[in-house]
C-alpha cells in the first residue's frame, strides 16, 4: 500500500518573498496616498508653472462635489466609504499568516484612555506649531492658501467633516505608518529608515498645498513613525491626526465669515 499524502511544500525563497512583499507594498500604495502623492506632485508641477506665485494661490480641502446638497452629500459618503477600502486592503495583507492585523499594529480599544491622552498630547505638539509653519510658509509664499472646507452650511456638515478627519486619520496613519512600517520591517530595513520613508511618503501627498505644507507633514510624518517604532501602536495616531483635522475643519466651518477674510483663510 503506497502512501498518497502529498509531499510537504518547500519553504519560499527569500528573495521571492522580498520580491512579492515589495511588489504588494507598491500595489497598496498605488491604491492609496502613492497614488495621491503623485497626484500632488503633478500639481505641484502645474502650481509653479502656471505664472502666479505659490502664496497668490489657493485650495480647499474638502471641496463640494455636487450643487444639489442631497446628491453631495450621497457623494461625499461614498467618496470616503471607497477611500477606506486601501485601509481594509493593508489589514488584510498584514492578517495573511493567521494573526490579527489591528493587534499587530495597535489598532484596538485595548488601551482607550492611554490612548487618548497620547493622542491629544501628539495633536498638540504637531497641530499648534503647525498652525505656526503655516503662518510662516503663507508669509514668506511656499504655501497656497488653504480653505478648510468648501461644504455648504446643512445639517449634515460638521457631522461629515468629522467623519472626514476619522477617514483622513485612518486612511493615512494605517497605511503609511502601520502597514508600510510592519512591511518594510519584513525587508529589514533599518528603523531610521523606516522612518524616513514614512515620513516622505506623508510630505508627498501634501505637496499640492506648497513647499510649507511639505516640510511640515515630512516632520510630523518623523514625529508619527518614530513614536510607531517605540510603541507598536497606531490607535494613539490616529486619534491625534483625527483631532487636529476636526479642529482644522470644523473650526474652519464655525468661524464667521468676517474673521476669515480678517485672518487671510478667504
Amino acid at each position: 500500500m503506497t502512501d498518497e499524502r502529498p509531499a510537504a511544500a518547500p519553504a519560499p525563497d527569500e528573495r521571492a518573498v522580498r520580491r512579492r512583499l515589495t511588489v504588494e507594498i507598491w500595489i497598496v500604495l498605488g491604491l492609496s496616498l502613492g497614488r495621491s502623492g503623485v497626484y500632488a506632485l503633478v500639481a505641484m508641477l502645474d502650481r509653479l508653472t502656471a505664472g502666479p506665485p505659490l502664496g497668490d494661490q489657493s485650495t480647499t480641502l474638502n471641496p463640494t462635489i455636487n450643487a444639489r446638497p442631497w446628491l453631495d452629500v450621497i457623494y461625499q459618503v461614498l467618496a470616503i466609504g471607497f477611500a477606506l477600502l486601501p485601509v481594509a486592503l493593508a489589514l488584510y495583507l498584514l492578517s495573511a499568516s493567521g494573526r490579527s492585523a489591528t493587534r499587530r499594529i495597535g489598532l484596538t480599544f485595548a488601551r482607550p484612555w492611554r490612548d487618548l491622552g497620547v493622542g491629544v498630547g501628539l495633536a498638540a505638539l504637531i497641530g499648534l506649531p503647525g498652525l505656526g509653519l503655516y503662518a510662516v510658509g503663507r508669509a514668506l509664499g511656499i504655501t497656497v492658501q488653504v480653505q478648510a472646507s468648501g461644504l455648504t452650511d446643512h445639517w449634515w456638515t460638521i457631522p461629515l467633516l468629522i467623519a472626514l478627519a476619522l477617514k483622513n486619520g485612518l486612511l493615512e496613519e494605517v497605511v503609511a505608518v502601520g502597514y508600510l512600517s510592519e512591511r518594510l520591517r519584513e525587508l529589514r530595513w533599518s528603523a531610521p529608515a523606516i522612518i524616513a520613508a514614512s515620513a516622505l511618503l506623508r510630505g508627498s501627498y501634501h505637496l499640492y498645498q506648497g513647499w510649507g505644507a511639505f516640510i511640515g507633514n515630512v516632520v510630523m510624518g518623523v514625529v508619527f513613525a518614530w513614536y510607531y517604532q517605540r510603541s507598536r501602536r497606531v490607535m494613539p495616531l490616529v486619534v491625534a491626526h483625527t483631532l487636529m483635522d476636526i479642529t482644522v475643519f470644523v473650526g474652519y466651518a464655525l468661524i464667521p465669515g468676517s474673521w476669515l477674510v480678517t485672518l487671510g483663510l478667504d
